[in-house]
């Protein structure tokens, strides 16, 4: 009750108004496009407006933490000093959709002090967005109790939100198309649209030690930040010298300006790693799909996917491809406990899965092995067990991890709450110890520490691949929102690739058998084959998946495309695209180009310049499209393959089915 009853009275001190904002605290973005202006009222709470070309895009929002013990941590603050900076300086990545990057930004650093409160809210305005923290130093206390977060969105002007609803625990909900004013609570990023045509989506970046951010819509247009709580309440312990994940806005005039942006990456520190050569990007298939559309299963009997001669197959497939990685699930005493103790052991392989022999048949055939720790969500068994199950794996030379935490959490902790992203951290931590590289699925979302910890590759967080093996799956327009949306926080495992679309070859098999409360007996890929190969270069990730049985491949035309595709790409650009509408995305890996478009229900015409393309050289492209025939309900598989000579001077139409897509390579011509 006194933390609700403070935080009405704040509500108040900011409907009193604020002092007048001065050119001493306000910043713009190098192109002076993007201003953050901070004001403290007669009461001492700070508050911050964002304009976009002048005028106001966030309205005054109020800003504050409230503590447990009655600390003060969201008003009577004084006006310190204002200390400004700025940078503009080039760096490189590893890896990621473009390696040259440029961070490039103007800070104001506002100092505010009160009794016992020393504030810095350091707040920074790029071309693409903004970012804020909060920077807290308190004297006389050992420890601060965070109970609530009041940082506030307050948004001018209604307009069209993209966004799944809040969850502490999971991201795997359909994301939604509807009014800004008509959310009630999301889950970040969320993207929206006013109504004057300006893209924005709100997210968090350098997320360490700390809850999530989710967001609660107050009254009108304006959103509060709503943190995953620990059992007892408290949102965040910390000591009493602290700082926040950024608050991030990205802005755009374009809905693709999204994509392109790198707000959220160059809010994160440098890299922390002393060496990344260790790290890899890469292709994979594996012993996974088999058993979501159940035909396999994760524990030993006549259905097991996991053994030694399936592994040596998927193996064989992958050497004759020129993909690098295979990855086997169910290869581990614990699956037999499903749903029951959630007690995986992570050095005890089931008796038909001679890891030995199979780590030995994969090296010689230069193919790397992707080991799996499911936890179902035990964290102190896992924890437990992490230090001598990663030595165990790297003595195997198994230096690709993929984890899962497909279960509640113990003790009634959130997935997303501050236990959750420490101990996520610690995961990665561990695998950089060990120079191994860490694929998270039920993971906490991304807010860009792949900056600073590349050896982080890639996550699920969203619907993903799977949910179309054993329910309704996810529909069309999923695939041309989440690059708008999920997409916009970093890279994600969605593992597209399913060439058999009605999941015939599955159903007829006579190992077939229906495992999941959601199957009701309509389940398929609800798109066209052809998108799901544009699926390779929209949904990016570094380690990118041919998720289908390989039987499906073999001897099929369009997998050529997968094989000729690189996930280690070095420049990406979004080229065009409306959320929920369609996608046009390309990437570079050396001097091949890679050309993924989706479109949602719509049977849809894009034409596109192909200025991106070297100048005054040729190209082959080949174009993997829908016909005219193609419909992703009554006809999904049908494609054709053909070829033209293009340069950076032509234009291309993409036309695509109804729920269908085109994907393209283009090749140098000597």
């Amino acid at each position: 009750m006194k933390v609700k009853i403070i935080y009405l009275l704040l509500l108040a001190y900011c409907s009193m108004g604020c002092v007048k904002a001065t050119d001493d605290n306000k910043v713009m973005s190098p192109d002076g496009r993007n201003a953050i202006i901070l004001s403290l009222n007669s009461e001492g709470v700070p508050t911050y407006q964002v304009l976009r070309d002048g005028k106001t895009l966030i309205n005054s929002s109020a800003l504050g933490f409230i503590e447990k013990n009655d600390i003060n941590l969201a008003n009577q603050f004084k006006l310190n000093d204002v200390i400004f900076d700025s940078k503009d300086e080039a760096w490189t990545q590893p890896w990621g959709e473009n390696k040259n990057m440029r961070e490039h930004y103007n800070e104001m650093a506002v100092n505010l002090k009160n009794n016992r409160v020393n504030l810095t809210l350091r707040f920074r305005a790029f071309n693409d967005g903004i970012g804020f923290r909060y920077e807290y130093n308190v004297s006389d206390t050992d420890s601060l109790y965070l109970m609530d977060e009041l940082t506030e969105f307050n948004i001018t002007e209604d307009g069209t939100s993209w966004s799944i609803p809040a969850s502490f625990d999971t991201y795997e909900i359909l994301y939604s198309e509807k009014p800004i004013s008509g959310i009630k609570d999301a889950n970040t990023p969320m993207t929206f649209k006013t109504s004057s045509g300006v893209y924005a989506s709100i997210h968090e970046a350098a997320l360490y030690d700390f809850p999530e951010m989710t967001l609660q819509r107050l009254e009108g247009l304006c959103f509060k930040s709503n943190l995953a709580p620990w059992p007892d309440g408290v949102k965040a312990r910390k000591p009493n010298h602290f700082t926040t994940a950024w608050r991030t806005l990205q802005i755009g005039d374009k809905a693709v300006d999204l994509i392109n942006s790198g707000l959220i990456l160059n809010l994160n520190p440098p890299c922390q790693l002393e060496s990344t050569e260790w790290i890899e990007p890469m292709k994979y298939v594996g012993v996974w799909w088999g058993m979501h559309v159940g035909v396999e299963s994760w524990t030993m009997g006549d259905r097991h996917g996991a053994t030694t001669e399936n592994a040596k197959k998927y193996i064989d497939f992958a050497y004759k491809n020129g993909i690098r990685g295979v990855l086997f699930e169910g290869w581990n005493e614990g699956w037999q406990n499903w749903g029951g103790n959630q007690r995986f052991e992570y050095t005890v392989p089931f008796a038909d899965f001679d890891i030995k022999e199979i780590t030995q048949y994969a090296k010689e055939r230069g193919v790397t092995v992707i080991g799996h720790h499911e936890t179902g969500g035990n964290i102190p068994y896992y924890e437990a067990q992490m230090e001598k199950a990663f030595k165990w794996y790297k003595d195997l030379n198994i230096v690709n991890v993929k984890t899962g935490y497909a279960g509640g959490f113990p003790n009634g902790l959130n997935h997303h709450g501050q236990y959750g992203v420490n101990h996520y951290q610690k995961v990665v931590e561990l695998a950089a110890d060990n120079h191994m590289t860490i694929n998270a699925h039920e993971p906490i979302k991304d807010t860009g520490i792949r900056r600073t910890w590349p050896n982080m590759m890639s996550r699920e967080g969203a619907r993903g691949m799977e949910w179309n093996g054993w329910s309704e799956g996810n529909p069309p327009s999923h695939h041309v929102i989440l690059p708008f949306t999920r997409l916009l926080s970093g890279p994600m495992d969605y593992t597209p690739g399913t060439f058999d679309i009605l999941l015939e070859s599955s159903k007829n098999s006579p190992k077939h058998q229906k495992w999941h409360a959601l199957d009701k007996g309509n389940s398929r890929v609800n798109t066209t084959l052809a998108k799901q190969l544009a699926n390779w270069v929209i949904l990016y990730s570094p380690v990118q998946m041919a998720s289908d049985l390989i039987d499906n491949y073999e001897g099929h035309p369009a997998f050529q495309f997968f094989r000729d595709f690189d996930a280690d790409c070095d420049w990406s650009k979004a080229l065009d695209g409306e959320p929920g509408k369609f996608v046009v995305i390309v990437r570079k890996a050396e001097d091949k180009y890679f050309l993924g478009a989706a479109t949602n229900e719509e049977a849809r015409k894009v034409s596109i310049d192909l200025d991106f393309l070297e100048p005054e050289r040729a190209y082959k492209a080949i174009i993997y499209a829908d016909t005219d025939k193609t419909d992703w309900k009554t006809n999904p598989t049908e494609y054709r393959i053909f070829e033209r000579v293009v340069t950076s001077n032509d234009k291309l139409d993409i036309v695509m089915a109804s729920g269908g897509g085109q994907a393209i390579t283009f090749l140098k011509m000597k």
